[in-house]
């Protein structure tokens, strides 16, 4: 029966349903394997130090919240649910459990006195989640049950990663060789095997630019960044930025993604930035002004540019280098900042 249970969880784990609805799966195939009464599933933010409620089964709404706030993620990690370790149960903690708010004040009024729970962990040792089991009895669970939800927690942490979904997503930029998850909090995770380029540090214009598109609604949109300066003397990366998909927790917003930069129709350093303006509406006065050169050189410039692109008008330029990603944003030392063209 455990083998059975265990290969349907690791289907539905593997599955391309929902998070919710997989969630809520994985605890409706382990209680076939683990008889309890209530139980709760949740991701962990390991940045805010906090759990997000992915499934409940028959648990009121009052102790689901509790746990998904401050006090809670406290408890949790007073009985250990925020490393790794085996399974512990109620009776394991002997008097600790009777300081414990979510003990006294909710789950006994609630009719329940004993417990099974483990934290979650991918094989790496990243911490994901953390399962609670609640037993209206106040027998300890068997070693058997213990047994059981520690041979299971590996797939569990399994169907509740949202790296693989992730990087599944990032995999689809041709070339990509870094990355990093942006949140909703300002801050940054690492991609599992993408991560490590400067580019994508914490406070880089490059990030604070990918923050804008996800911000503005774009699904996917790419652009070229200049490597050793604002001229490129390393030459150009691609930047891509990708919203996340729905299959992730909310607080992961996007991804940005460095990839080689290829096809570049011959545009120079200076051709890039001014196709950058150009996307962004600005007139070739407005465009000497930015970059400190007289318009005749800009006008020069989208000469230039037209002839290598293949098309007649600025804004036919404008719409292919945006669509293909071939401008580089308007630059200032190391920040990005917007150009002064008037109304955008």
């Amino acid at each position: 029966m455990a083998e059975a249970v265990g290969t349907t969880l690791a289907r539905i784990a593997a599955s391309g349903d929902p998070l919710p609805k997989r969630a809520l799966a994985l605890l409706v195939g382990l209680r076939s394997a683990l008889p309890f009464d209530a139980a709760w599933l949740a991701f962990y933010d390991v940045r805010g130090s906090k759990y997000v409620p992915l499934a409940g089964l028959d648990l009121n709404a009052g102790i689901s919240g509790y746990l998904s706030g401050a006090a809670g993620a406290h408890d949790i990690g007073a009985i250990g649910g925020d490393h790794d370790r085996p399974p512990v149960g109620r009776s394991d903690l002997r008097h600790q459990s009777r300081r414990l708010s979510i003990w006294s004040d909710w789950l006994v009024p609630a009719g329940i006195h004993e417990s099974l729970s483990v934290a979650l962990a991918t094989p790496g040792g990243r911490h994901v989640g953390f399962l609670i089991l609640l037993f209206r009895s106040a027998s300890p669970p068997s070693r058997t049950m213990r047994r059981r939800l520690a041979a299971l927690a590996p797939t569990l942490a399994l169907g509740i990663d949202p790296m693989p979904c992730l990087l599944a997503t990032a995999r689809v930029v041709r070339g990509v060789t870094a990355g990093t998850v942006l949140r909703d909090d300002g801050w940054t995770e690492a991609l599992p095997g993408l991560d490590g380029d400067l580019l994508l540090a914490v406070g880089s214009p490059v990030l604070a630019l990918a923050r804008r598109r996800i911000d503005d609604g774009l699904l996917h949109s790419s652009f070229l960044w200049p490597l050793g300066g604002r001229f490129a003397p390393d030459g150009h990366a691609r930047v891509s930025v990708v919203a996340a998909p729905d299959d992730v927790p909310e607080v992961l917003i996007g991804m940005a993604l460095v990839s080689a930069a290829e096809d570049m129709h011959g545009l120079t350093p200076r051709e890039l930035e001014v196709l950058g303006l150009v996307i962004h509406g600005c007139s070739n006065h407005e465009i000497a002004a930015n970059l400190v050169v007289a318009p005749r050189t800009v006008a020069a410039h989208i000469e230039h540019l037209l002839v290598k692109l293949d098309v007649t008008t600025r804004t036919t330029a404008a719409v292919r280098a945006e669509r293909e990603g071939l401008y580089v944003p308007t630059v200032l030392g190391s920040s990005y900042k917007e150009p002064s063209c008037g109304e955008r």
